[in-house]
């Protein structure tokens, strides 16, 4: 692929373009474009910016990544989590409602997108590596839960603030003598309404005869539904003299392009909240992207997927938007309406433009209340309490760097909750690495398989001890495993060969290599040799580029039952002469720990 095509993917499926496929993206177009509109006016509402924002940062975006992006179905533009994180971060530099608020969280997206352009062309995407699936499901289930608890003071039509759970509910508690019943009556209902559209209409729609696609059409503009009947109960009622809180004027019109304000200290005290951000949104965009690229065998590329966000992040702010990213549900709606290009993100962008050119007078008297209901409904779709139970189940250490992430995050906020998670993550595996599983192997009877002494029958002689370690060795585990060995010498006085099968171990540090030749001179001072067995072909061709193998007081085996031959000829007849039980080799298969 040549280069400019890899940087605009837009030239390699733009000259495959048809009619049929701008068919498919048309339609897809219109069912995300209902579904967005609603979305980007409550993202806007939860972000703590006016919601003809939600709408600037819907357009461009788009454009932006029909143009640099990958894949064919990802839905760019606002989302609830990115939006939660917007909030934390300029609500600590700014008031709401002022022109500095808005003006920073510009910037926080003219950053964030700097951040991931820069790591697209560096190849930095494995970097989101560092956070484990158990940490980022941790986070978005706790910002689900933490954004509900943000919307309930607009059902309930009371001032409420905080950024963490306690914060936010001993406010609305504080206020609860001031709620509005017209404004609970307004948002309970659209909550029920939204509830029941997401999880009850379609299958009633069906089965009163209509055809699946008008039916998933109509389901999908559910949210426009309550928007509409809440808008208009609200305007010949005059709703808002009784307390309801509604959106107001919602200046028409395109924003005109302009430069993010450039303050050095803003720009500082906003890069930790963007480089959070940016990884965030990537690991879900990215996430998202690959699920649906594999069901049409497709592929994306990661490293091109950061360039085409922080393109549409860099067109966000440009534009007066804030910082966006891949959403979940708007990319799977995308992909089953039959989106076949990225095309149909800048189809839909034309759509929310004329939206923002003509409709938002319409929506002067929208009650907050339904756009909190809209919120609720959006993220609590996100809240997957299951996956904490599986995951306990499964490892305690990574139940550990969830439970710690999902904490923090609901009573410290989402940006420490972020931190704690990747630290602890890290200190895990770190913990892990420096203790390797190792294991004491032996010989299965009649074959050439060794295994574990402590889980299958297996025959071991007095003379030779072979272990096997399981994992490549590096400085943090080194002095473990030298550790083991002097222990497992100590307690065998006959032994006078140590094999070290390594059939798991892809490197060998500089500092493990050290210590592999202090075992060797240590175990030599002991009157025992020391050996290799099953050595990979480049841990291999490092080693020799060494004098260590010159100095090993053993040989290196190609296998560890040629090991056995030479060094124990008398265990190795004895086990070849023996047939398998058949407990023995039922237990061999078993399971994948060996």
């Amino acid at each position: 692929m040549s280069p400019l095509k890899r940087y605009l993917p837009i030239l390699d499926w733009g000259k495959s373009y048809s009619k049929e496929t701008a068919t498919s993206d048309l339609v897809a177009a219109v069912i995300v474009t209902i579904m967005l509109i609603p979305q980007s006016l409550a993202y806007a509402l939860l972000a703590g910016l006016p919601p003809e924002v939600g709408l600037y940062a819907s357009i461009l975006p788009l454009v932006a990544y029909a143009l640099f992006g990958t894949s064919r179905a990802l839905a760019v533009g606002p989302v609830a989590v990115v939006s939660l994180m917007t909030a934390s971060a300029v609500g600590e530099l700014a008031q709401q409602g002022t022109p500095e608020y808005l003006g920073a969280a510009i910037v926080l997206a003219f950053l964030s997108g700097l951040m991931l352009v820069l790591m697209g062309l560096f190849r930095l995407g494995f970097l989101a590596n560092l956070l484990s699936h158990p940490v980022i499901s941790g986070f978005i289930t706790a910002s689900g839960l933490l954004i509900a608890a943000s919307q309930l003071k607009h059902i309930l039509g009371v001032p409420a603030h905080g950024h963490t759970l306690s914060e936010i509910l001993l406010s609305i508690t504080y206020h609860l003598n001031e709620i509005n019943w017209i404004t609970v009556g307004i948002g309970t209902g659209a909550t029920v309404f939204l509830f029941w559209v997401r999880k009850g209409l379609k299958v009633q729609l069906l089965g009163a005869g209509l055809k699946p696609f008008l039916a998933d059409v109509l389901t999908k503009a559910g949210p426009v539904a309550a928007v509409a009947v809440t808008t208009t109960a609200a305007a010949v009622f005059d709703l808002g003299d009784e307390g309801v809180r509604l959106v107001g004027d919602i200046p028409s019109g395109l924003p005109a392009p302009q430069l993010p304000p450039f303050d050095s200290e803003l720009w500082l005290a906003l890069a930790g909240p963007a480089l959070l951000i940016s990884v965030i949104g990537f690991v879900e965009s990215v996430s998202v992207a690959q699920t649906l690229a594999a069901k049409k065998r497709q592929r994306i590329e990661p490293d091109q997927e950061l360039i085409g966000l922080g393109a549409s992040n860099i067109a966000s702010a440009v534009s007066g938007g804030y910082p966006v990213t891949g959403g979940f549900a708007r990319s799977v709606v995308n992909f089953d309406a039959g989106a076949a290009t990225p095309a149909a993100g800048a189809f839909t962008a034309a759509g929310i433009a004329i939206a923002t050119l003509f409709l938002t007078p319409l929506l002067t008297y929208l009650p907050q209340a339904t756009l909190a209901a809209t919120i609720i409904v959006a993220v609590l779709s996100l809240v997957d309490l299951g996956a904490v139970k599986r995951t306990y189940t499964y490892s305690k250490s990574d139940f550990t760097a969830m439970a710690a992430t999902i904490g923090t995050t609901l009573f410290f906020g989402v940006e420490s909750g972020v931190v704690a998670g990747v630290t602890l993550s890290i200190a895990l595996y770190l913990y892990r690495s420096s203790r390797p599983h190792t294991a004491i192997v032996g010989v299965v009877p009649g074959t050439e398989h060794f295994r574990n002494v402590d889980r299958h029958a297996v025959i071991t002689g007095d003379r030779v001890l072979t272990l096997r370690v399981d994992e490549s060795l590096f400085f943090a585990n080194t002095r473990y495993l030298e550790d083991r060995i002097y222990a497992l010498v100590a307690d065998r006085p006959n032994i006078e060969h140590v094999v070290l099968m390594c059939p798991a171990v892809n490197a060998i540090d500089a500092s493990a290599l050290e210590s592999l030749e202090e075992i060797n001179h240590r175990l030599s001072d002991s009157g025992v040799a020391f050996h290799l067995s099953e050595v990979k072909g480049p841990v291999m061709d490092r080693l020799k580029r060494t004098d260590f193998i010159d100095h090993l007081t053993g040989q290196v085996f190609l296998s560890q039952y040629d090991a056995l031959c030479s060094l124990d000829p008398v265990t190795a007849h004895i086990a070849e002469s023996r047939t398998p039980k058949k407990a023995a080799q039922s237990k061999v298969w078993a399971g994948p720990e060996i």
